[in-house]
């Protein structure tokens, strides 16, 4: 066993927490000391894979090989098992979203605070390649002033069947995929504050939470971003747009390239109208080749396994950790906004201060 790696145990071993399991196992930084789950049939399966299994939460706090804890449960259980972990001296990663609510969150960050332990969210979603695509465009000033981003996960198998269909379980669409879209914004849109936040929630096969929402945030300067999560959509619209004032970019669908087009010429407008089947336009018709420039921006490399790279340094004090306390405050106060929003059913101004 390495001794310059850090000991980490996984709380839940469901469906993420035999994804931390696989990246752990393949860790140059981290290596994996065991699983606690309340179900049998998952630490039979723990077992099965030469993994050692816990006989219970206190155990797997009492090990002291133990240093991060990774908790992957449902989502009501994150604020009462990160605070556990973090007292009995373990620092804490939680699966997404950080908790219930910012009043949970706090009581996190104060306990964090208190024992002098890390504590910090599985954002896994900024590694995905497609976003990394858009933050370089965004980044690159080639679209000019961006005044609309897009972004979208669509399928067609309606919301889980498991707790996340339960409200008293933290379930629904804005706290298992809005949390990623929303943190993949705001870590895109880093230099404008929120103003308002409008959403509005489908109820489509679910009717306890919600199976999808349309997001609004609105960013001073004029800036809007459309978060939208739709668990009944047969076609899906693209991933990623983006539009400024000099071009636009589309991401597809994951794993696609970036494709980027770019005016070179403002003034010329002598275009040969599209006829449609009602009539002409000149309005909508396609720009000519020799004013625009059009190029594909290639998917990027990227290693989540990164987020525990971060981590483990910062629990040497080498780093800061990537994933920090105000911006978990940050999204987990636009996901209250949201359901706020929804329920008023109409825009609320935001207080962007952490």
């Amino acid at each position: 066993m390495s001794t310059n790696k850090k000991g980490v145990a996984i709380v839940g071993f469901g469906g993420m927490g035999s994804w931390h399991k696989r990246k752990l196992l393949a860790s140059d930084v981290a290596e994996l000391r065991g699983i606690w789950d309340i179900k049998e049939s998952r630490r039979q399966k723990a077992l099965e894979e030469n993994i050692h299994v816990y006989s219970s939460f206190e155990d797997l706090l009492s090990d002291e090989s133990v240093d991060i804890v990774t908790i992957a449960v449902p989502n009501e259980l994150h604020k009462p098992l990160s605070i556990a972990a973090l007292e009995a001296g373990k620092h804490v990663i939680s699966e997404k979203p950080v908790c219930l609510s910012c009043k949970e969150l706090e009581e996190i960050i104060a306990a964090s605070v208190r024992t002098g332990k890390l504590f910090t969210t599985h954002q896994n979603r900024r590694w995905d390649a497609d976003f990394l695509l858009m933050k370089q465009v965004y980044e690159s000033g080639d679209l000019g002033e961006v005044t609309n981003i897009e972004s979208r996960v669509q399928g067609s198998h309606g919301i889980p069947g498991d707790w996340r269909a339960k409200k008293e379980h933290g379930g629904g669409m804005i706290l298992d995929w809005g949390v990623h879209l929303i943190d993949q914004t705001l870590q895109m849109v880093k230099d404008k504050r929120i103003e308002r936040i409008y959403c509005r929630c489908d109820h489509i096969t679910n009717y306890v939470v919600d199976d999808g929402f349309k997001l609004d945030i609105y960013f001073e300067g004029g800036l809007t971003a459309r978060i939208e999560v739709g668990t009944s959509n047969f076609i899906s619209m693209p991933r990623h747009y983006m539009t400024g004032t000099n071009g636009s970019a589309i991401v597809r669908d994951w794993g696609k390239d970036c494709e980027v087009v770019c005016c070179k010429n403002w003034e010329d407008k002598d275009v040969v109208p599209v006829v449609t089947a009602a009539g002409l336009t000149k309005t909508m018709a396609p720009r000519n080749k020799d004013t625009i420039s059009e190029y594909t921006i290639p998917s990027p490399a990227s290693d989540v396994h990164d987020f525990y790279r971060n981590y483990c340094l910062a629990v040497d004090g080498k780093a800061e950790q990537i994933v920090t306390h105000a911006e978990l405050m940050r999204v987990m106060k636009v996901m209250e906004a949201a359901f706020a929003s929804d329920e008023a059913g109409k825009p609320v101004e935001f207080d962007d201060s952490i």
